[in-house]
């Protein structure tokens, strides 16, 4: 039966899926696809509010500029007289659209009021997650009068974390949400457990075995790092890599093997299927991150996640802060409100895109990517309404990749897209079992 379908070509150092080229040139295989409202969902970012100088109003414009789904939250700066309130979340759920994931934050303590608060979103029906302490390696807490983190032990953390979990399933309310770990679990001083989402039998830790600490794993896997410091081809593809080969702090070194005192958690094999969800990633624009760059990898980066296994990714950041040093430039916006191109090829991708809910089965396309270069990379998605739609993506450091797509049989019209150029197709084929795609390791503009 003759279909459609829509390609979507990411004009910048280019977008990732799952390896599906053919086992020899000219055979598709048949794909199932994902839902694209799933990849839609998955889309958020980390911001800024009034607390710390960002007008709410700029910030609801600047979600809905680019059609985020989700931010990210949390009961740091937040007070019953403002300027940051919970009515403040509630008008950017209303307005813009966004579910909030509801953390902690750095050195947050106070579950009565993560809960409580927690609470109101549910009830808006604002409220995607709970997650754990930000960092702890970098911001201690202090929990039931015991300091923990940083240099110290972790063991105020796990419990800290492990009560969090509890009293969030055993809430009426709140129990059906899922619960996030701590972010950077690998910097753990003393064996307390949290590389796990629960403990094992067989673990020997400083928490009791068995003890539940959450439901998704939170890393926050930038995608530039000592060891990984320059650009390089597939970017935000290694740092998407749950097993030992990533170069960036990533899943392996907080819930494989931790980074700082090789405590085990998971095997590879174990990470590969981990529930896992990123609340930071990105880099800012200065050197050799040109704002072309910059805006490649922050759609990269979504891709590149999801296609991976990430249920979730949070970008670091909206709109560039004013009031933290080194924080200036790693943006959406710049500090003036205005798009850097980075919005400008998001924006781009979300409406090219655009869809509200999902099919109950996944369908399958036949297609397959000739000769495919190990820099390309490919994601099949699928619309409520029956469309298929193939991301390709090439992320590449220089040049660009010429791939040739082969489809299962004649494919009625092939509507072919840029992000870099904008929401309407730069070519449209009818008829066809093939398309050839270039795709470049800068914007095409």
């Amino acid at each position: 039966m003759s279909q459609n379908i829509k390609i979507c070509v990411l004009g910048v150092a280019l977008y990732a899926a799952a390896a599906l080229s053919a086992p020899f040139p000219g055979q598709a295989q048949p794909v199932t696809a994902r839902a694209t409202e799933d990849f839609l969902n998955s889309v958020g970012v980390v911001s800024t509010l009034p607390d710390r100088g960002q007008s709410l109003e700029g910030t609801i414009g600047m979600l809905r500029y680019i059609g985020f789904r989700w931010l990210r939250g949390g009961i740091e700066g937040l007070t019953e007289m403002g300027p940051t309130t919970i009515d403040t979340y509630l008008q950017i759920n209303r307005a813009a659209g966004v579910k909030i994931a509801w953390g902690l934050v750095s050195g947050g303590s106070d579950l009565d009021k993560l809960l409580s608060t927690g609470r109101v979103l549910a009830r808006n029906n604002a409220l995607l997650a709970f997650e754990g302490n930000n960092e702890p390696n970098n911001w201690g807490v202090i929990y039931n009068g015991e300091k923990g983190g940083q240099s110290g032990s972790w063991l105020p953390v796990a419990k800290l974390q492990a009560d969090l979990y509890a009293r969030v399933k055993s809430d009426v309310e709140l129990a059906e949400f899922p619960v996030w770990s701590i972010s950077e679990p690998g910097g753990q001083t003393d064996n307390a457990g949290l590389q796990f989402l629960q403990i094992p039998p067989d673990a020997d830790t400083l928490m009791p075995r068995g003890t539940r600490f959450a439901d998704f794993a939170n890393v926050h896997n930038y995608m530039y790092h000592p060891n990984s410091p320059y650009p390089a081809n597939n970017k935000t593809w290694n740092a998407a890599e749950p097993s030992k080969n990533s170069p960036v702090d990533g899943l392996h070194g907080n819930y494989g093997v931790t980074w700082a005192k090789q405590f085990q958690g998971y095997t590879d094999e174990q990470l590969t299927h981990l529930p896992r969800v990123t609340t930071e990633t990105g880099v800012a624009v200065g050197g050799k991150i040109t704002e072309e760059l910059h805006a490649s990898h922050l759609v990269n980066v979504y891709l590149s996640q999801f296609s991976r296994g990430y249920a979730f990714t949070s970008v670091y950041l909206l709109r560039d802060r004013e009031d933290e040093g080194g924080n200036q430039a790693f943006g959406f916006f710049r500090a003036d409100y205005t798009p850097r191109k980075a919005a400008e090829y998001l924006r781009n991708l979300m409406q090219i895109l655009a869809d509200r809910g999902r099919r109950e089965t996944r369908g399958k396309f036949r297609y397959s990517v000739l000769l495919k270069p190990e820099t390309v990379h490919d994601l099949l998605l699928q619309k409520s309404d029956g469309t298929f739609q193939l991301v390709l993506w090439a992320e590449r450091v220089d040049g660009s990749e010429v791939v040739e797509v082969h489809f299962g049989e004649e494919v009625s019209q092939v509507d072919v897209h840029d992000v870099a150029t904008g929401t309407m197709p730069v070519r449209t084929l009818r008829n066809v079992d093939r398309v050839t795609v270039e795709l470049h390791d800068s914007p095409v503009v």
